[in-house]
C-alpha cells in the first residue's frame, strides 16, 4: 500500500528538503500535490480531493524515514484496534 507514494516521496526527498523541509508533503501516486505546515491541513486537503483513495502525508525532515500518518486514524474514520473485540 502506497508504494507508489513512498518510491515517489524517496526519488525527490533532496528536492523536498530543499524546498519543504519542516513541512507535510501531501502526494497521490506520483504526483506531489503540495506542502502544508500541519499534518491534519495535509491530510484534510487529501481527503477532500481524494475521498477514501489512499495518499501519503509525509514530515519533510532530516532522514527519508520518519513518521508515517494514516489520514483514517487521525480523522477517526478507523481506531488502531478496530478489529479486536473490546474488553468489557
Amino acid at each position: 500500500m502506497l508504494e507508489k507514494e513512498r518510491k515517489y516521496f524517496s526519488r525527490h526527498y533532496e528536492a523536498f528538503v530543499g524546498q519543504h523541509f519542516g513541512k507535510y508533503v501531501l502526494i497521490k501516486g506520483e504526483e506531489f500535490i503540495n506542502a502544508f505546515s500541519t499534518p491534519e491541513d495535509a491530510i484534510s486537503e487529501g481527503a477532500r480531493r481524494f475521498g477514501l483513495q489512499s495518499f501519503l502525508v509525509r514530515e519533510v525532515t532530516e532522514t527519508k524515514e520518519k513518521k508515517i500518518h494514516i489520514p483514517a486514524l487521525e480523522l477517526g474514520i478507523l481506531r488502531d484496534n478496530a478489529s479486536r473485540p473490546s474488553k468489557k
